[in-house]
C-alpha cells in the first residue's frame, strides 16, 4: 500500500513538474533558435556594411570610379555629348 501511495505521489509530482517547467523549457528552444538567426543576420548585415563603406570610401576618393557609377547607374552625361540608346532588333518587330 506505501509502495502505491509513494508511486502516485511521484507521478503526480512529476505531473505537476511537467505542467510547470515544460512551457518555459520550449520557449528557451525558441528564443535560442531565434538568437541563431539573429546572429547570423547580424554576421550578414556587417558584411553588407562593410561593403558598403568601401563602396563610398571609393566613390569619395576615386574621381574615375565616381564618373563610371553616375555615367552607368543614373544616366548622367557630359554637356555636349549625345547619347545614342540601342533598341534591341527583337523589340522594334513588336512595334
Amino acid at each position: 500500500m506505501l509502495k502505491i501511495v509513494k508511486q502516485t505521489s511521484f507521478l503526480v509530482f512529476a505531473g505537476i513538474f511537467l505542467v510547470i517547467f515544460f512551457p518555459g523549457f520550449a520557449r528557451i528552444q525558441e528564443l535560442r533558435q531565434k538568437n541563431k538567426e539573429l546572429e547570423v543576420n547580424i554576421k550578414k548585415l556587417a558584411a553588407e556594411n562593410l561593403a558598403l563603406k568601401q563602396e563610398k570610401e571609393k566613390l569619395e576618393k576615386d574621381p574615375e570610379y565616381l564618373e563610371r557609377v553616375a555615367r552607368e547607374k543614373l544616366g548622367i552625361v557630359k554637356k555636349g555629348e549625345i547619347v545614342y540608346k540601342l533598341v534591341p532588333e527583337d523589340e522594334n518587330k513588336r512595334k
